[in-house]
């Protein structure tokens, strides 16, 4: 049995301490406030809150090993005395949205061997994907993330919005936008990239920028500008 204590109050500690407490191996209990006076005795603490405030929560805790689980924070900044790690989960979390923690992928890193092993342990106790991954490649796959993940639903609510503005179901989309997102399971996204940039059908994206507002725009603009060139991030 694998004693837990997770620090945090967000979607990814509410998401996790759910999925821990159908595990039968694991003894999980949630803290959600940041008042750190009495924690726990567990093996793992792990700090799920805000980026800007895993250094000061990691400086409260005394548990054997501390993990935070952000992709972009450096495993050196947390500032526990004890031993130190990284649970990242890569998965987008939202409230009253199920994660089927078997289909994500944990980002893990710690000093020793020992307690690598310790955290694929907890992780395979929720899911199946575990990942040796150091914070300077988590660094970067946490910015692709960003690319594929964050910026992506913002152009679907571009997408949305013009389809509210002229009336049409946002719905009439979706089976594109699955399409496009099983493709890349086969195939690179390179070869998968298709449209008007693409084939530099210049008059095409004209007609389109007449139909957008400056700001889609500018967006319209530097994305076609990148496609064209085959430019790389």
């Amino acid at each position: 049995m694998i004693s837990v204590v997770i620090i945090g109050a967000g979607n990814v500690s509410t998401h996790l301490t759910k999925a821990f407490l159908n595990a039968d191996a694991i003894d999980v209990i949630q803290i959600n406030s940041r008042k750190l006076d009495n924690i726990p005795a567990a093996d793992i603490a792990i700090i799920a809150v805000s980026d800007d405030a895993i250094a000061e929560v990691s400086s409260k805790i005394n548990s054997p090993l501390v993990v935070h689980t952000s992709g972009s924070v450096s495993m050196d900044l947390l500032k526990n005395t004890t031993r130190k790690g990284v649970f990242y989960p890569l998965q987008t979390f939202s409230k009253g949205k199920k994660i089927t923690f078997k289909k994500v992928p944990f980002c893990i890193e710690t000093t020793n061997e020992s307690d690598y092993l310790l955290l694929e342990k907890l992780a395979k106790s929720i899911g199946k994907k575990v990942y040796r991954i150091d914070s300077e490649q988590r660094n970067s796959l946490h910015v692709a993330a960003v690319f594929v993940n964050n910026f992506t639903n913002h152009l679907y609510q571009i997408g949305s919005d013009l389809c509210e503005t002229n009336q049409v179901p946002f719905e009439i989309l979706q089976p594109l936008i699955k399409e496009t997102a099983d493709k890349i399971k086969k195939i690179s996204p390179k070869e998968a990239q298709t449209g008007p940039a693409k084939r530099n059908d210049l008059k095409t994206i004209e007609n389109h920028l007449n139909l957008l507002n400056n700001r889609q725009q500018e967006i319209y603009k530097t994305l076609t500008k990148s496609i064209q060139h085959g430019e790389k991030l």
